[in-house]
């Protein structure tokens, strides 16, 4: 049985634990508020481009020269998925949802004779991935120095993938992100690049632009040859937001989880700490009057 000072310690300690973490889910609150702004903020921009991409490839329809971003190569052997993930831990579940999403698409896609390489956008999916997938893993980018996510940070990754592709290096890119929902929820989601997908409520909107007959200036394919590449950085800009909100709130309820976990241990703690000190002066008592009677 620990002593009191032992007892005590570890009270001190929980304690010192419990005003750590009582003070991270202050900051991920504070901080929650701005990042979801930001993802709501971006959602609509990026619909909007994928409800004109989707316009814009059901009006050019299945005519041969299609863009590559839109058509692929005409090949599904080697597949690249960008895994964008969180530079910190201590937010529960968030990275390693999305690493688990990520690991059973590659197992998958390995089952059925294919080539997988893994980019790695943030260094939580990188550590987790590495260990299974050591020789497909490709470069690591991480953003722990970028205090503000930006555009520009995502069109460096998006000019990254662009230039693999137009290498030769894969023939299918999947984007692998947290949607956020809420504070308590985060939806691990996958969204194909390249060859470009659309949802349905797009395609379904493209459809009836296209049954509309509408001239496009200066053209098709010059609508594409722009607005594909830029989709490639949007969509991924538009993950990073949805990650930013999805790690402040998932840090926010595991810090939450933690502080009331630390209240009730010190409870416990002290119970037992108050118990062991009631016996331990009630045997004092007896051995004191045990003294007197003896004289």
């Amino acid at each position: 049985m620990p002593s009191l000072k032992d007892l005590k310690n570890r009270i001190d300690s929980v304690k010192s634990t419990q005003k750590i973490t009582r003070a991270m889910q202050m900051v991920a609150a504070a901080k929650l508020r701005r990042a979801q702004e930001h993802a709501e903020a971006a959602r609509p921009y990026a619909e909007r481009m994928g409800a004109v991409l989707a316009g814009v490839s059901a009006a050019y329809g299945k005519r041969e020269g299609a863009p590559r971003l839109l058509g692929g190569t005409g090949k599904d052997d080697v597949h690249l998925l960008i895994v964008a993930t969180a530079e910190r831990g201590l937010c529960g579940g968030f990275n390693s949802s999305i690493a688990r999403m990520a690991r059973d698409h590659a197992y998958a896609l390995q089952k059925e004779g294919k080539k997988v390489r893994i980019l790695c956008v943030g260094k939580k999916g990188h550590d987790v991935l590495k260990r299974l997938f050591a020789d497909d893993m490709e470069e690591l980018i991480t953003l722990r120095d970028v205090r503000e996510i930006g555009y520009a940070n995502a069109a460096e990754i998006g000019e990254k993938v662009l230039a693999m592709f137009e290498a030769g290096e894969f023939d299918v890119a999947t984007l692998f992100y947290s949607r956020f929902v809420s504070v308590l929820s985060q939806v691990p989601t996958a969204h194909r690049l390249i060859p470009a997908q659309f949802d349905d409520a797009e395609e379904g909107e493209g459809e009836e632009k296209a049954a509309l007959s509408y001239d496009y200036e200066p053209g098709e394919d010059e609508i594409l040859a722009d607005l594909l590449p830029r989709n490639v950085s949007v969509q991924i800009f538009r993950a990073l937001l949805e990650n930013g909100a999805g790690e402040m709130g998932a840090k926010m309820t595991a810090m939450d989880n933690a502080t009331r976990n630390a209240g009730e241990m010190i409870g416990a703690l002290q119970l037992s700490y108050n118990r062991q000190r009631q016996a331990q002066i009630t045997k004092e008592l007896i051995e004191i009057i045990s003294g007197a009677e003896a004289l």
